[in-house]
């Protein structure tokens, strides 16, 4: 175990993309918590319309939430 072989640019390169990373994925997950609860709350109060388009923004967020986590799975594991 080397440690005077790290090359600081490749740890750099890790640590920024692994904040930029970690700061997406949790504020797409703060979305689909977000808009089902203001769906949740728009449809007890009788108004339908924005309780359809607040699920169907929850809807789009948890999508695109459940394909950057795969992406990222896909990714770590073809690294090796």
């Amino acid at each position: 175990m080397l440690i005077g072989s790290v090359d600081g640019g490749l740890l750099f390169q890790v640590v920024w993309s692994s904040l930029l990373a970690g700061i997406f994925v949790t504020g797409l997950f703060s979305f689909v918590v977000l808009f089902s609860a203001r769906s949740a709350e728009a449809r007890r109060s009788g108004r339908g319309g924005p309780g359809v388009a607040y699920a169907g923004l929850a809807i789009a967020a948890m999508t695109i939430f459940a394909v950057a986590v795969g992406y990222g799975v896909h990714i770590m594991l073809s690294k090796g």
